[in-house]
């Protein structure tokens, strides 16, 4: 689902990887720290081939429920490229990305749910 992201004055300054239960954590130097799902991550993923080459060309990301993160790859300092077990690895996750996904969670995790629903697609968790 396509995003608009702000530029942000922070960085990371840890990100773990927590298999058991599926969570990203990642914590910035503006003290700000999330607790991002696999599976929200999953499902805004940056990549073209989810979100197209323009607006209304984006595909539903569905069925990512059980989805988890084999490797993390940095990409320079600007960015992580996660490497999900459904063989998607195209997605880079800039910080201000993570960031936006971090502190609007609630609402974007919300709008996710609705599109699925809209979409007649189940939700199993």
């Amino acid at each position: 689902m396509r995003l608009i992201v702000q530029e942000i004055d922070t960085t990371p300054t840890e990100i773990k990887l927590h298999q058991n239960s599926r969570i990203l954590e990642i914590s910035f130097d503006d003290g700000q720290t999330f607790s991002l799902p696999y599976e929200y991550l999953r499902v805004y993923t940056p990549s073209a081939e989810a979100i197209g080459h323009g607006p209304g060309q984006e595909i539903l990301q569905i069925g990512k429920e059980n989805v988890t993160i084999n490797e993390l790859k940095p990409v320079g300092n600007y960015a992580v490229t996660p490497f999900f077990s459904d063989g998607h690895n195209s997605g880079i996750y800039t910080w201000p990305l993570l960031y936006k996904l971090g502190s609007e969670y609630k609402e974007l995790w919300a709008a996710y749910l609705d599109k699925l629903e809209t979409a007649g697609q189940p939700h199993h968790q």
